[in-house]
């Protein structure tokens, strides 16, 4: 894609971010919630440390693909989910299935990383409307985008999507027991 559509697809996801965290501001007014959160410091460190380690989770999915390439990838999904374009359709998306640096450990690295960031300044910063915001980001992530992705990436790649999403956690680098035959 072009420097122009990466520009559009940062513009589309600053946009989706700035709607959510609005949201969150909303709620916490309408519902007359607290703006401030009676969390412990020791929890507050505990979220600046998820922030952390969820930016390094993001940057190592930047060092493992190009930026442009995440976001541009994004960006394809996004239109063809919102405009409802059949998720056959590779709309400019020219990239291999990738397994490798942090999609060993979970299918949707990006999410997972900025999730935790959002999720961690929210309790870090021990503001109502961050945390409502990180809440309803988190939420979009596992109940919209994902979804739909994973139909997309099946409908892309087929068995080997397939294989790697029976070996790989979709968020969380959480291996679950496999049950055993009886």
């Amino acid at each position: 894609m072009s420097r122009r559509t990466t520009a559009a697809a940062a513009g589309l996801i600053a946009l989706l971010l700035a709607i959510l965290y609005t949201i969150g501001i909303g709620v916490t007014l309408a519902a007359r919630l607290p703006w401030d959160l009676p969390i412990p410091v020791a929890v507050r460190i505990a979220g600046g440390v998820l922030a952390a380690v969820g930016a390094a989770f993001a940057a190592w999915v930047v060092a493992t693909r190009r930026l442009a390439e995440v976001v541009d990838s994004s960006y394809a999904t996004f239109v063809k989910l919102l405009r409802r374009i059949p998720v056959e359709e590779r709309l400019g998306r020219t990239e291999p299935l990738v397994v490798a640096g942090p999609y060993r450990f979970v299918r949707h690295p990006m999410y997972t990383g900025v999730g935790g960031m959002a999720l961690g300044i929210g309790v870090a910063v021990a503001r109502t409307p961050a945390l409502l915001g990180a809440a309803l980001l988190c939420a979009w992530f596992a109940a919209v985008v994902a979804p739909y992705e994973e139909k997309e990436l099946r409908a892309l790649f087929g068995e080997a999507y397939d294989a790697y999403r029976r070996t790989t956690p979709r968020f969380l680098p959480i291996r679950r027991p496999r049950s055993r035959a009886r």
